[in-house]
């Protein structure tokens, strides 16, 4: 009869016990030292030395064991749901996970890929997060904020282009960057002026404040503002392209760059020269739109905030008894290239 190799045991999961044993210091030194409290003051040799003897034990600070200790947990959820990609959005994520850690927080993303505004909140609830980062993909209730108030977060952030009553906000408010792409085309003598509108799922919540903000720019101007369904397909494209010169359209805000150069290559195929026949306008400003020819005039958008968005959070979560707030963080500006 055959038999399995035995499988090496594994030795006992080491302690902050062991690592004060084996760095010669106590088990608070240990913690300040790992946790890189800033209210102690430890030298630099000792602070080595207890880095030293973690890693040689392999020892990592249990979460949960710290959130018994404080009372409350140290965890930031970030539910995740199919966003646009964009820079401005990896850019956002990056420096709120990066500020977060380094304020001793826990981030952890949640996958709510098909959670509804009953369901999501419910299940964000059960990990019992400090804070939770809420998309506004995922529509909150007054209801949905009152359970994960219940279970102990200190601090509903919705992150979105509008504010949700009872949670604090971190509004990227998409109208500016409709605005911004059709006060320069309207600035460039353009009056008939095509938005697109993407078809792909998710993205509506993006593309219909660009639209509104578009119609808004235009409405004092007396311009024309025609929506345009496309979907990120060259044949979509194609297909638009082909009853372009029935439309009569000067100009074109594609949604952001990735669109502008789908649409612009296929307007160019069907021989409308841009941008003296018809304008194009991108949003993002990527790297690619300044290869092409003619190089994409583009909506750049940042990130204006008054102070980190981590301390920020923080913040919130230390002052949780105050009233809602609302922080505006995007800020557009138009780069003024040759398509337009």
């Amino acid at each position: 009869m055959s038999q399995l190799p035995k499988q090496p045991t594994e030795g006992p999961v080491p302690t902050s016990a062991d690592v004060a044993r084996r760095a010669g210091v106590s088990r608070a030194t240990v913690s300040y030292v790992l946790n890189d409290s800033a209210t102690v003051r430890i030298s630099e040799a000792t602070r080595h030395r207890v880095r030293e003897a973690a890693t040689e034990l392999g020892y990592v600070p249990h979460a949960a064991a710290r959130s018994l200790r404080a009372g409350h947990t140290r965890m930031v959820l970030l539910p995740t749901v199919d966003l646009p990609a964009d820079p401005l959005h990896r850019h956002f994520l990056h420096q709120l996970e990066s500020g977060l850690r380094r304020l001793d927080y826990t981030v952890v993303q949640y996958g709510s890929t098909g959670l509804n505004a009953d369901d999501a909140p419910r299940a964000w609830a059960e990990l019992r997060p400090v804070a939770v980062i809420a998309p506004g993909t995922i529509s909150l209730t007054p209801q949905g904020i009152s359970v994960l108030r219940r279970s102990g977060a200190k601090a509903v952030i919705t992150l979105g282009p509008r504010p949700v009553a009872g949670a604090h906000a971190l509004v990227m408010d998409q109208r500016q960057v409709g605005s911004c792409a059709i006060a320069h085309l309207l600035e460039r003598g353009r009056r008939s002026i095509g938005v697109v509108m993407p078809e792909e799922s998710g993205l509506g919540l993006f593309a219909e404040p660009r639209l509104a903000g578009a119609r808004e720019a235009a409405l004092e101007h007396g311009a024309r503002i025609e929506p345009l369904p496309l979907r990120y397909e060259e044949e979509s494209a194609a297909r638009l392209a082909a009853r372009w010169r029935t439309l009569g359209l000067d100009a074109v805000f594609a949604y952001n760059d990735a669109y502008a150069m789908l649409l612009m290559r296929a307007l160019q195929d069907t021989g409308v020269q841009v941008p003296r026949d018809t304008a194009v306008v991108g949003a993002d400003d990527l790297l690619l739109g300044r290869l092409l020819r003619p190089r994409l005039s583009t909506v750049r958008m940042e990130l204006a905030t008054a102070q980190p968005l981590a301390d920020l959070v923080d913040r919130l979560v230390q002052h949780s008894a105050g009233s809602p707030e609302h922080h505006d963080l995007l800020r557009a500006g138009m780069v003024d290239r040759e398509s337009s």
